[in-house]
């Protein structure tokens, strides 16, 4: 493989660049000039009108150009003597004829996959060099030539290692070969991706998330694609991907406001109290799952005493038709034990008390049809005893009840958890109402968890899950049951476990989630993280995920790593940070909570400008001030991290801690600074 300067070759590439562009702008034009032509009543109605007028502004939307980028990246020439330019999407000419191939399509595989055994038509592969949004450079590998030795792409190299500011963008021109696989994985297999730092996980899901809407369009965008990251910063910081590959209509979120946006506007949703680590991690147990179904269910009443005379008793002209109260309970013990929802079971229940009903009436001679069931389940008698028998339910209420009245709670969990865990969840001093209850995040997780017990909880056709072995198996669930109907790309690192319940295996969490078939994939080989910073931060791995094996990178730069002690690691912090700013590229220093105001009014001091990512919208600076809790999944072309112990002393336990500097050692693309007055863990300490 060679590269080579601009020649005619690059010439002719660059002109042909410069007409897809043309072509793009001519796509977007006639777009928005429909849009404008739209009449009154041109499809059809006025709700058919306001489709057409979102799908083509939709449209629009993707047709952007980015003069930064460029449309495509590479060329493949084929046997047959098709070249494709591959790019970030279709593009044709006024003919219709194509000019950029979309990476998604499957002509496209053979540039991301073919090799000189398997080569699938594809008998050349180039690669561009690119410098704002012009051709700079090009490499050229020939698949049918036995005689050209195989080497690594400097061209890829220098995409990968781009110094960067800002958000996270999309790796179409890099991704890799067991990365395509991934991403164009079958629509109904969830795909569970264990990924080293560096790895590339988070974008293969994101490309995952493009390739499934562009193969299945109609499905995925009808009942949606969700992407569910870590917190805001992280989301933030991904949010440029899927639009840069013309995907705007993604809904990005966290688990807390994926939660709260279930039922917007309702009081129970508002998180609003604090609890122990140790009551959290209970009521994110997976066991609560069950409680929290008898809670649910406990509401269904005993015909005995619910009913008068214990019987359900509907008056049809003249007569009395009397249901005994053993033929109710069978009625109810049937509907409670089909697995179906407390809603739909209170739903059903009329109809099955009026289909009684018509047997006696049929017993006695009667032929009554349809009409007459559903007159009789619409009877104030049937009303009043399905009211009784199974009564609408309010999930605060039921939670409530739930931690608050210490004998229902101990009725609900017998067999599943302990006198220990019942006194530990039970409210010490009750809320009176559900109103007034300060819920926590774990509380809304169970509310979650109760909603979806009366009522089916929507599903999407695809969600992305990153960061997912942070998650509590009721989180997971609260998850799963947004993609009960369709599969998921579940990422993460269990080595970068960071919570009191984090996962211990993927097993486990595909369990929760409700995937147990899920497809376990690893990613091992970095390529963002240098082998200086990478080989530093594994030292921690023996203790932290025993069973993972150690990442290696792939990268020919091995990055500059920094170890230094000081007297004043937060005024040397910001030395470092202006220092690392005069180079080009992005700066993260990353400390402790504890410290976070301490380095910030020294970074003021030193007259440096700087974003603060534990603000709600931080400005975009080149160098970001970022707590520790909030790096996970972010990455900078340069870091300094401060104080390495304090990062571990931040957390409740040594495991996490370390655990927690492990993710803030692997954050850095090209350099590393740490800086440190107290002694560094142990493990840190040597070769």
């Amino acid at each position: 493989m060679s590269e080579h300067a601009p020649d005619e070759v690059l010439t002719a590439e660059q002109r042909h660049l410069d007409h897809a562009r043309a072509e793009l702008a001519r796509m977007r034009a006639h777009t928005l000039s429909l849009v404008d032509s739209l009449a009154p009543g041109h499809a059809g109605d006025a709700g058919a009108d306001e489709a057409l007028g979102w799908t083509l502004h939709r449209r629009a939307a993707s047709l952007v150009d980015d003069p930064s980028t460029t449309l495509f990246f590479g060329r493949t020439d084929h046997d047959d003597g098709q070249s494709l330019h591959i790019g970030r999407r279709h593009v044709t000419d006024s003919a219709g004829d194509p000019v950029v191939i979309d990476w998604r399509a499957d002509v496209s595989r053979g540039f991301y996959r073919a090799t000189r055994d398997d080569r699938a038509g594809v008998r050349l592969r180039r690669r561009f060099g690119v410098e704002q949004g012009r051709l700079t450079a090009y490499e050229d590998e020939h698949l049918t030539d036995e005689s050209e030795v195989d080497s690594s792409s400097d061209i890829l190299a220098r995409e990968i290692e781009r110094p960067r500011s800002g958000p996270m963008r999309d790796i179409v021109a890099t991704i890799q070969p067991e990365q395509d696989a991934l991403v164009r994985a079958d629509a109904q297999t969830t795909v569970c991706v264990q990924g080293a730092p560096g790895t590339g996980k988070t974008a293969v899901g994101l490309h995952r998330a493009a390739w499934l809407l562009y193969a299945h369009r109609e499905r995925l965008t009808r009942q949606g694609v969700l992407v569910i990251g870590p917190n805001r910063a992280f989301l933030q910081h991904i949010s440029a991907v899927l639009p840069a590959l013309g995907e705007v209509e993604v809904d990005q979120r966290t688990v807390d406001e994926l939660l709260t946006a279930a039922t917007e506007g309702r009081k129970e949703v508002r998180v609003r109290g604090t609890e122990p680590p140790e009551v959290g991690t209970l009521k994110g147990d997976g066991r609560m799952a069950e409680v929290v179904r008898r809670a649910v269910w406990a509401a269904v009443g005993d015909p005995a005493q619910v009913l008068e005379s214990g019987a359900v008793v509907v008056t049809r002209g003249s007569r009395r038709w009397r249901v005994p109260g053993y033929l109710v309970r069978d009625l109810l013990d049937e509907l409670t034990g089909r697995g179906i929802r407390y809603g739909a079971a209170a739903a059903l229940l009329p109809q099955r008390l009026a289909h009684a009903v018509l047997q006696l009436l049929e017993a006695a001679g009667d032929s009554p049809d349809d009409v007459v069931q559903d007159a009789v389940a619409r009877s104030a008698e049937v009303k009043r005893a399905v009211k009784a028998l199974m009564p609408a339910q309010d999930p605060a209420k039921v939670l409530h009840r739930l931690l608050s009245d210490a004998e229902f709670l101990r009725a609900c969990s017998d067999g599943v958890l302990t006198d220990a865990e019942r006194d530990l969840l039970t409210w010490p001093v009750p809320p009176r109402t559900a109103g007034s209850a300060k819920w926590t995040a774990a509380d809304a997780v169970l509310l979650d968890e109760v909603r979806d017990q009366l009522q089916r909880t929507p599903s999407r056709a695809h969600v992305v899950l990153d960061e997912a072995q942070d998650l509590s198996a009721m989180q997971l669930r609260a998850v799963g049951r947004r993609c009960s109907t369709g599969a998921a790309t579940v990422l993460g690192d269990i080595a970068q476990g960071t919570t009191p319940w984090a996962a211990r295996s993927w097993d486990d969490v595909l369990v929760h989630l409700g995937k147990p078939d899920g497809e376990l994939e690893v990613l091992d080989r970095g390529f963002r993280v240098p082998a200086a910073v990478i080989d530093y931060a594994a030292r921690l791995l023996p203790r932290i995920a025993p069973d993972l094996t150690v990442p290696r990178s792939v990268r020919t730069d091995p990055g500059l790593l920094e170890v230094v002690r000081v007297d004043d690691p937060v005024e040397q912090a910001a030395r470092t940070a202006r220092e690392l700013a005069d180079l080009e590229g992005s700066v993260g220093v990353v400390v402790a909570s504890a410290v976070v105001e301490e380095v910030a009014r020294e970074l003021t001091a030193q007259g440096l400008e700087f974003s603060r990512l534990d603000d709600p919208d931080p400005d975009q600076q080149r160098i970001s001030l970022v707590p520790a809790p909030l790096v996970k999944g972010l990455e900078f072309d340069r870091v300094v991290v401060v104080e390495p112990a304090a990062v571990v002393a931040g957390e409740p336990d040594e495991r996490t801690g370390l655990r927690r500097l492990y993710v803030s050692l692997t954050r850095a693309v090209s350099a590393m600074v740490v800086l440190h007055r107290e002694d560094l863990p142990a493990e840190l300490v040597g070769a």
